[in-house]
Parts: C-alpha cells; structure tokens; sequence
C-alpha cells in the first residue's frame, strides 16, 4: 500500500523536526482522537477549549502512527513525534503539499444553499470514472478544509472539496490552498447576514472562491440567481476567462429544457453544452434540480464523461439530515418522517416546504411542519422567520411547531388552527411534537444545526419499534 505520508515527507512538507531514526508511514491524518484510526497521523491542534497536546498519548496508544506537535511531550515516545512550530500551521503546510504533489483535477464547491450535495453528487459521479477524493461530510472551514486536502493522495484524479464561511475574507485562504481547476458556487442567498451589511457583501465574499484560480479554470455559476453578474465580474476580475453557467436562462451553458418535479424526483432534459440530455434524479425538488446542472457541468469541466455521469444521477442518495425519509409505524399505522435538521435558512427552508407541498398524504393524515431557529440571520431574523407563513400556507400545511426564540415570531403570525405548539427550545418540543403525531400524517423536521432540531428526529423515531428507511428522499 502506498503511504500517505512518510515521516520524511511529512518532515519536510512542515519544516518539522522527527524523532532519532523515525521511520513512520502515515495511511490518514487526524486531529481527533474519538475518530483516530490505526496508522493515522495525529495532528494536536490548539481550539478554544481544548488542547490536543492532551490526547497525544491517547492516540498513539489507540494505534496513531505518529503525533505532530509544537511543544515538547517528555511522556510520549521520540521515534512517533514530529515536532513543528504551530501545528494549525504545519497542518495547512501538510494541505499545500498535498495539493503540490498531485495531479489531480481539482473541484471546490461554495454557496449558500446546496454545496455539501453538489459535493457529494460530484463525488459520487466522478468516483465511477476515476479515482476520487473527497471532502468528509462538510469539513470546509480553516481547519476542516486542510485536513481534508492533507488527506488526498497523491495519485487520484480528482479532487472536491467544499469551501464554506460565515464572515469575509474566510474563503481566499482556501482557495489559495486549493488552486481549484474549476469553481462551483450553487447560488448566493440570505445566509450569514447577521455577519454581512447586505447580499452583495455575500456574494463578494463567495467571489473568493476564485482567488486560487489560474487564468485556464473554469467557473461554474448559476444563471438564474440574482448575484450572476455580481459573481461573473468577480471571476474576470480574477482573471478567470472560462465563465460556465446553469439555470432555465436561455443563455445558461446548462440550460434546463424541461423538469417534471414531483415528490420521488424529477424526470429532466436539459442542453449540457449543446449536448441534449435527459435523466431521472431521485432527489425531489427544483432547487436539486438546478444543483444537478451544476454537477453535470462540474464533470464537463474535468474532462469527465457527461453521459455517463448523467446516467449515474439516479442512483443519488440523500445523507443524514438532508432529507432523509423515515416510515415510522406506530399503533394504528405509521408517518413518514422527513429528517432536514442539518442546517437551514430562508432559502432551504421554502425548498424543503415546496416539496413537502408535492406530497400526497392519506385522507386521515396530516402535513405537519417543526422548525428551528434559522441562526446567522442578523437583524433580518424577525422579518425572515416570520416571513415563512405564505410558503407554509402554499405546502397545505396543517400544523405548524416552532422551537427558538426567533420562530416565536413565525408561531405568533400563524393562524390559530395551524399553531401546533411552541417551546423555548428543541428538547421542549420534542413531546409535544410526538402527542400529536398520527398515522398517514407527514412531518417535517427542519433547523439550524444551532437549535438542534435533530432532539426531534430521535424522539420521533424512539416512537417506533423498527423504524423503516425509506428509499425516495426530499
């Protein structure tokens, strides 16, 4: 098996000192010792509550092949430690060698809705065409995105990475690091503007994604979002030259010809750079198919196999809290169960409720809505919270539960017959969502990750004795 990192290797990437005769090979890189696996290379970052000097022992105990650290660790053995200046910064040193030594195609996903999809679909499709390397879950921070540029090896040929932010001037630095060959950004929406003065500012800061880019990248844009144009300045500003776009526009390089969207999926053709194609995508909802486009177009831009990844879309499945549908039996008969508790803003919110609208409950079942706060929203959260009422209204929604202070303001401006309850917080709610729930009822359990919707979920499902996965998602 080749090895990831070497000591040498590792040694020189971050001008780090090795222990007398070191010899190590590293197959991974870890900086948490609950997830540490055998042969890893443990990096003991510095966080704001933690030092993860003190677990070094602990990691090489349970199997780490070495620790990098930046302090001196008279307890653990020499021959298993590389010792550096400032481990944050010998992990992105280790992030800017992988990215040196490979060849890889490299994609880097951004926007405000849709990037962890677009990553994963992007990830599953080029994976069948060769080897591929991915972002794990949505590590796109500055300490998530160099761990998992740091874990790529050498040899694949492509890389996908996602860059996220929630302030300025987060993304260039990851970009830098990247040098992505083509960039992504899904779309630009009312997200972190209790950090921005406006969408525009958003926009500018998701344009950052093409500080890394060389002059041949491509960038892929969506045509139909307002901040098109905004963003496409950015990108010839950057001196990025090959400008793709996708949407319903008819001058979008992937252009949607057609979509019949319903709740299991959609059926599309669509010109893919003049190429007519058509294929079924499991995943419901319009917004997934305009993410869609942007995959397709990814492929395309790395050189990959378009109908093939066109095909591939049909076996797209959602992962855990972005959309995971449940049959839950209880006495009686069972719910459906619609898990969105990964995140949520204005935007993702009117998604998932457009498709929940698409869902034909039985005669004696209910369309049952739970929402959480939708954090980062700045002074715009009152009004954007209880905005959400005529998209409610739109779904058919019987019965609406809030949690969080801000969505007391949507309770408040609900219609007595669809207040379901509200509570402070999730783990409040939780019963009162689970005493109202019946069969045929379908419910919907969305949130920021702040306000820990997923509480709900569990509880939900706790009320199951074998609850069933379902194989169509929203």
């Amino acid at each position: 098996m080749t090895a990831l990192w070497t000591a040498n290797e590792a040694a020189l990437a971050t001008g780090g000192l090795l222990g007398p005769d070191a010899s190590w090979i590293a197959q991974g890189v870890s900086i948490d010792t609950r997830a540490v696996a055998p042969d890893d290379l443990f990096i003991a970052l510095k966080g704001q509550r933690f030092d993860g000097h003190d677990f070094v022992i602990a990691a090489l105990s349970n199997g780490a092949a070495a620790a990098m650290i930046d302090h001196p660790m008279p307890d653990a053995d020499p021959v298993r430690l590389l010792t550096v200046l400032n481990t944050q910064a010998s992990l992105e040193a280790l992030a800017i060698a992988a990215r040196a030594r490979t060849s890889a195609k490299v994609i880097a996903v951004t926007g405000s809705v849709g990037k962890t999809g677009t990553k994963d679909a992007l990830a599953k499709l080029l994976s069948a065409q060769g080897t591929t390397h991915a972002t794990s879950g949505n590590l796109n921070n500055q300490i998530g995105l160099p761990l998992s540029l740091a874990r790529m090896p050498a040899s694949v040929a492509f890389g996908v990475f996602e860059a996220g932010m929630n302030h300025a001037g987060e993304i260039a630095p990851l970009s830098t690091m990247l040098r992505p060959h083509v960039a992504i950004i899904t779309n630009v929406e009312a997200v972190h503007l209790e950090y921005f003065a406006n969408i525009e500012a958003i926009a500018d800061a998701k344009a950052e994604i093409f500080v890394g880019m060389d002059s041949d990248g491509i960038a892929v844009l969506n045509r139909d979002n307002a901040q098109f144009l905004r963003l496409q300045a950015h990108a010839k500003h950057r001196g990025v030259h090959h400008i793709w776009s996708f949407g319903i526009h008819a001058q979008a390089d992937a252009r949607l010809i057609s979509a019949a969207v319903e709740a299991s999926g959609s059926n599309v053709e669509a010109s893919i750079l003049g190429h007519r194609i058509q294929f079924q995508l499991p995943l419901p909802g319009r917004h997934q198919v305009q993410n869609a486009l942007a995959v397709l177009l990814g492929v395309a831009a790395v050189g990959g196999d378009l109908v093939a990844a066109a095909k591939d879309l049909e076996g797209l499945e959602p992962v855990k809290g972005r959309g995971v549908t449940s049959e839950v039996e209880i006495t009686g008969g069972g719910f459906r169960l619609i898990d969105e508790t990964y995140n949520a803003s204005p935007a993702s919110v009117r998604a998932a409720l457009a498709v929940l609208g698409m869902m034909t409950a039985p005669p004696s079942g209910r369309r049952i809505v739970v929402l959480g706060d939708m954090l980062e929203l700045g002074e715009a959260g009152l009004t954007e919270h209880a905005g959400l009422v005529n998209s409610l209204f739109d779904a058919r929604v019987d019965l609406v539960f809030t949690a969080g202070t801000l969505m007391r303001n949507l309770h408040e401006a609900l219609p007595r017959s669809l207040q379901g309850g509200h509570a402070d917080h999730s783990t409040a709610l939780a019963p009162l969502v689970a005493s109202a729930v019946g069969p045929g009822d379908i419910v919907l359990v969305k949130g920021s990750a702040g306000s820990r919707m997923g509480t709900v979920v569990e509880v939900l499902r706790s009320l199951a004795s074998s609850p069933m996965e379902a194989r169509h998602t929203v």
